[in-house]
């Protein structure tokens, strides 16, 4: 499987990041050890952290980066998209077959819904704060964005979990 992981962008050795640093990297590492192929923005913050993770582990990682920015030097390929973050978020999401979020500001809330219209698995790694937390607070009947109820969003509170519901296709 492709999987998304989306979140806060940043300094990993500034807050809210670096509280991040040991999810992000197992998280990646998982995904790779279970030979998924892991898709990021590529840059900085919990990219750069899950991206280590997976390529530290032998995985494939692929960065979708903004602009003509230069991507984190744990991408295994870089994909300049020479467009605003905000519509890498959405390109991303046409070539990723679950979404796994930690944290996020704006533009992790805007993959959120991409990815939501696009049926898309999500799921929120519960306790990292940001959009992946808050979001829970609106979901009707605890799971939709909207009364369409086009995909659920799950709750998983540990790496572990997130795995197996991907794995389960709980997702």
């Amino acid at each position: 499987m492709r999987i998304g992981v989306i979140g806060y962008s940043g300094d990993i050795n500034e807050p809210p990041v670096k509280y991040l640093r040991e999810i992000c990297e197992d998280l990646g590492r998982k995904i790779a050890l279970r030979n998924h192929v892991l898709i990021t923005g590529g840059t900085d913050g919990i990219m750069d952290l899950v991206s280590k993770g997976a390529k530290e582990n032998g995985g494939t990682v692929i960065g979708i980066v903004p602009g003509k920015e230069n991507g984190n030097s744990y991408l295994s390929y870089e994909l300049k998209t020479g467009i605003d973050s905000s519509m890498r978020s959405v390109l991303m999401m046409y070539n990723v077959d679950a979404v796994i979020s930690v944290g996020g500001k704006a533009g992790t809330g805007l993959e959120i819904f991409a990815a939501y219209l696009m049926r898309i698995p999500i799921i929120l790694l519960r306790g990292t704060g940001g959009w992946t937390d808050r979001i829970s607070n609106v979901l009707i009947e605890g799971k939709y964005l909207d009364e369409r109820k086009l995909v659920e969003l799950k709750s998983a509170w540990t790496v572990d979990d997130a795995m197996n519901m991907l794995e389960n296709k709980r997702a």
